[in-house]
């Protein structure tokens, strides 16, 4: 599976380019801002803002966007963006492009959404290149273009970007844009599965269990989707039951099969449904009634009581 596009997410510790004229007062506003007292943060950066200073304008738009110490307004978050954006600051650059992604603040506009990601792309903005790749991928605001695609991935994947990482492996393990090599993919997906990436994690798992780019391993696939299956990932919950359901690299147990099938369900793996119907079939009332309330143990828990 891949990654869609990476949530704009805009850090207050990360905000300073430090090309602000009035780095004493931007920082003032910096520190209010950490400690909760977004008034002051406000007092401080709007007339750095609109004194044309990228740095308060992109900290406004963040503000604005989030709602927090005024009250959310899209639109306006635009505005102060596009503001910081002219000025060639990447990072608003990029959350511009996101917000004519994803029509917050603006009417959808996949081709404008790409000329922002582009330019933040080229100034080496890692979380642009991966979403000019998934723009190059689906074919939005852009002709699809799968080696496009890679390309902005593997420069995304390079500087660490888990998400570039995971759907570069997909890439390889699936021969798009680029030439088919298992071992190549796995690479990358162990790459983007240490960083914790769910998808990354499962697709590790699936390539020790069919042996392709790595020797056959079924217990080393278990640790894969369990890492991703509790981390609320459908399909490696899915996956894990059936290892539990056969007896592949874990200890057969028809009940904690139940549990993941069950668990994947209810987070929108229609397969998983219909095999937890199946296997109850060969299991009592009692059995399904134990293996319900793990899973509902497991669910509660966030993921931390799972049999």
């Amino acid at each position: 599976m891949l990654g869609s596009l990476r949530t704009a997410l805009f850090a207050l510790t990360l905000a300073c380019s430090g090309s602000t004229a009035n780095a004493a007062d931007f920082d003032k506003g910096l520190a209010a801002a950490q400690a909760g007292d977004f008034a002051t943060a406000l007092q401080e950066w709007r007339p750095l803002a609109e004194q044309g200073d990228a740095d308060a304008q992109t900290s406004l738009g963040w503000m604005y966007r989030n709602g927090v110490g005024v009250l959310k307004d899209d639109a306006e978050a635009v505005r102060w963006y596009r503001l910081a954006a002219e000025q060639g600051y990447a990072g608003a650059q990029y959350i511009l492009g996101f917000m004519y992604s994803n029509s917050e603040g603006v009417l959808e506009d996949n081709a404008e959404a790409v000329r922002w990601y582009r330019l933040a792309a080229e100034q080496g903005y890692a979380d642009a290149q991966f979403n000019l790749g998934v723009m190059y991928r689906k074919g939005d605001g852009v002709l699809k273009d799968d080696a496009e695609a890679v390309r902005w991935y593997r420069l995304a994947a390079e500087q660490s970007n888990a998400d570039a990482q995971s759907n570069l492996g997909f890439m390889h393990s699936n021969g798009e844009g680029v030439l088919k090599d298992d071992a190549e993919a796995v690479r990358w997906y162990r790459l983007a599965a240490e960083q914790g990436n769910a998808g990354a994690q499962s697709n590790l798992g699936f390539m020790y269990t069919k042996g392709e780019g790595v020797r056959k391993d079924d217990a080393e696939a278990v640790r894969w989707y369990r890492l991703a299956a509790e981390q609320g990932y459908a399909d490696a919950q899915y996956n894990l039951a059936v290892m539990y359901r056969k007896g592949e690299g874990v200890l057969k147990d028809a009940a904690l099969a139940h549990m993941w099938l069950n668990i994947s369900s209810a987070n929108g793996k229609e397969a998983a449904g219909e095999l937890r119907d199946f296997i109850e079939k060969n299991m009592t009332r009692e059995q399904i009634a134990e293996a319900t309330q793990l899973a509902r143990s497991c669910m509660e828990s966030n993921y931390q009581d799972c049999g």
